[in-house]
């Protein structure tokens, strides 16, 4: 898109030639690396970011993904291919302190424009229990498990998912202003649909008879706050860290307090513990999508599917109508 294009360096150039890649060939929605095209080259790090390109760049641009559906972008490692695909590119979103990799890599990349979807909302502080619940409970072993930290899971939040949208749209529309009004335009359509889901959600929850809800991964905290919900995770922030037995235990006695009766894992991460914890407990087991990446698994083909999925399991497990 740009005239003047950024040469690769050398270093990244032997490690695509010692990879048997070739020339650089563009794929959106993909993990191919950034064609030198005549579109607004967005390299995107996973798919809430990828989604906010298509939807606010349309037919200007030409999105690629760093991070392949069903991978769990918390583990993604950049690669030389991909490294390859920022210096082609003319912009990178991405989430920082989401995955480390990227943020090296992107730090590191002469790209121009660097969109830092965390810079454009507010982040806040979460652990494994979020929404002000814990001091219902007895709380001796409060602190033993948690793990906390800046909570990058924003895009589950629609309110600060539009912040987001909003902020992506004026940086592409400064970067590409030939087509700024366009970019205004979808920017503003999206903030709508958002507008109208968090309102779905609102309305949804309403009238739940829990407002606690168990998840494996601490992955639900805005949407929690946002809805005068609690979620309490079985780990922290890191979907893969395992809990102890006290943590269990004490999950199981707030699971019986409060009424409690599906503990939710995600899709990209296996079950195992949902189905402990549930088992020990007497509880069902269902899906809560964190949106990390759409796979044949998801409840949906989209961001929105997926989130009104989400919402649905959430009036099922609270005992909304």
């Amino acid at each position: 898109m740009n005239v003047r294009r950024r040469l690769i360096p050398a270093a990244a150039v032997l490690a695509v030639t010692a990879l048997g890649i070739g020339t650089l060939s563009a794929c959106s929605g993909g993990t191919a690396v950034a064609a030198n095209t005549a579109k607004f080259d967005v390299v995107a790090s996973f798919y809430p970011m990828a989604f906010l390109a298509e939807r606010i760049g349309g037919e200007h641009v030409n999105v690629t993904t760093l991070t392949s559906p069903g991978q769990e972008p918390h583990d993604l490692e950049i690669s030389p291919r991909q490294i390859a695909s920022l210096e082609e590119s003319d912009a990178v979103l991405y989430l920082k302190g989401l995955q480390p990799s990227v943020d090296d890599a992107v730090a590191q990349s002469p790209v121009d424009v660097k969109i830092d979807a965390a810079s454009l909302t507010s982040l806040e502080e979460h652990g494994t229990e979020v929404g002000g619940h814990a001091a219902e409970h007895d709380d001796s072993h409060a602190g033993e498990d948690e793990e906390t930290g800046k909570d990058p899971h924003i895009w589950l939040d629609p309110v600060r998912y539009a912040q987001v949208a909003e902020g992506v749209g004026k940086a592409f529309g400064k970067a590409d202003p030939e087509h700024a009004a366009d970019y205004a335009k979808n920017t503003a359509a999206l903030v709508k649909q958002l507008t109208g889901l968090n309102t779905e959600f609102e309305n949804g929850l309403a009238d739940a008879k829990s407002k606690v809800f168990i998840t494996t991964h601490a992955a639900f905290g805005y949407l929690a706050e946002r809805y005068g919900l609690t979620e309490e995770a079985v780990a922290g922030l890191d979907p893969e860290a395992e809990p102890s037995a006290a943590r269990i235990r004490d999950l199981e006695n707030m699971a019986r307090a409060d009424g409690v009766t599906t503990v939710f894992y995600e899709t990209l991460v296996s079950d195992k513990t949902a189905k402990t914890v549930a088992g020990d407990a007497g509880l069902k087991t269902d899906v809560l999508d964190p949106l990390e990446g759409i796979t044949d698994q998801s409840r949906g083909r989209d961001y929105f599917a997926v989130q009104r999925a989400n919402l649905k399991a959430l009036q099922q497990a609270l005992g909304a109508k």
